[in-house]
Formats: C-alpha cells, sequence, structure tokens
C-alpha cells in the first residue's frame, strides 16, 4: 500500500486501525507471559496437563474480563 496515495480521512482510518492491531498484540503479550509464568511451573512437556490447560484458560478468560472493564470505565470518564 503506498501511504501517499491516501487522502486525510482514509489515512486517520488506517492509524487507527493499526493502533488498534498494535494495542491487541499488547495485550496478547501480556496475557501469554503473565498466564504462562502463573500456570507453568515446571518444564512444559509436549503437551499441558489437564491443570495447566485449566490454569491457562481461566487465567486468560480472567485476563480478558479485567482489561474489558478498565477499558470501558475508561471510556466512561472520557
Amino acid at each position: 500500500m503506498d501511504l501517499s496515495d491516501l487522502n486525510s480521512s482514509e489515512m486517520q482510518k488506517f492509524y487507527s486501525e493499526e493502533q488498534q492491531r498494535a494495542m491487541v498484540n499488547e495485550i496478547v503479550t501480556k496475557l501469554t507471559s503473565q498466564c504462562w509464568d502463573k500456570c507453568i511451573t515446571g518444564t512444559p512437556g509436549n503437551k499441558f496437563s489437564s491443570s495447566e490447560a485449566n490454569c491457562l484458560s481461566n487465567c486468560a478468560q480472567r485476563y480478558m474480563e479485567m482489561s474489558m472493564l478498565i477499558m470501558k470505565r475508561f471510556q466512561g470518564m472520557q
């Protein structure tokens, strides 16, 4: 994509989409790091144990719920 061919509204849309992608990538990176540290206590094998899998699933769900709650609160403050 040649960015010089975009008008102002297209550029703004492109910039907004890129910001959203960066935010999603940051959330996934933080979620992965925090849940991994919490749930994987030993050296991982070829697959996760059932307790590790449950922990990772619960951790990811709680992390996403809290992220959404925080985002809603910030939106309400604006």
